[in-house]
């Protein structure tokens, strides 16, 4: 896997960074230790970033697709009115189970509302408008979850799509979800509903504005 920062920047950047409240350290430590691919977690960094977007926008009405262990899910809710609402779409049973565990100790959890299948069934059954998206799901479908909120969102809105530097494998894309991650950046670069800017925040937020 490729190096997208120099050895210690990760860790420096870290340090820079307000600190996570000890429930979002609790769940980050317990998803290292319990679950399988932790490598999936939402850090400190861009949870924190996530944060501070909600708060930067003022979004009430948050989306998130690919929702894993919560961390990503309960640090945008803490950025949210007490009147907000994050609803997140996961299909794995295990983390739903382990994600709301968090959710019912922190008093930003009921803000949150997880719907377990498919995403892009649920996608179907969700009107709308969000204020802001945070796409982090299976890679295949990242083109086709872009579509489906893009026409759920309102103007001015947001969409945050994570991983699309793919560890740098977007360079010379070999594998499917390469190819996948390669495509929806080369579709969003070209879409002129939105205006877009790709950060190299951890590996790669797509930041992009709905006109």
């Amino acid at each position: 896997m490729l190096t997208l920062t120099r050895p210690g920047i990760e860790e420096y950047a870290e340090s820079k960074t307000q600190p996570t409240n000890a429930l979002l350290t609790e769940l980050h430590k317990a998803t290292h230790e319990e679950m399988d691919y932790p490598q999936m977690l939402t850090g400190p960094i861009e949870g924190s970033f996530l944060r501070l977007m909600v708060q930067i926008t003022g979004a009430k009405s948050i989306l998130e697709i690919g929702m894993f262990t919560g961390y990503s899910a309960l640090s945008m809710a803490e950025g949210l009115p007490a009147d907000g609402t994050v609803t997140t779409l996961e299909i794995n049973p295990k983390c739903i189970q382990f994600a709301k565990k968090y959710f019912d100790k922190s008093e930003h959890g009921k803000k949150i509302t997880v719907k377990e299948g498919p995403a892009l069934e649920s996608l179907a059954a969700l009107k709308g408008p969000f204020d802001l998206v945070f796409i982090d799901a299976d890679k295949g479908n990242y083109k086709n979850y872009y579509e489906a909120v893009l026409p759920k969102l309102k103007s001015g809105g947001i969409i945050l799509i994570d991983n699309v530097l793919w560890s740098g494998a977007v360079l010379d894309p070999k594998t499917e979800d390469d190819k996948a991650i390669d495509d929806l950046n080369k579709h969003v670069a070209k879409d002129d509903r939105v205006d877009k800017v790709l950060l190299t925040i951890r590996d790669g937020v797509y930041f992009i504005r709905k006109k």
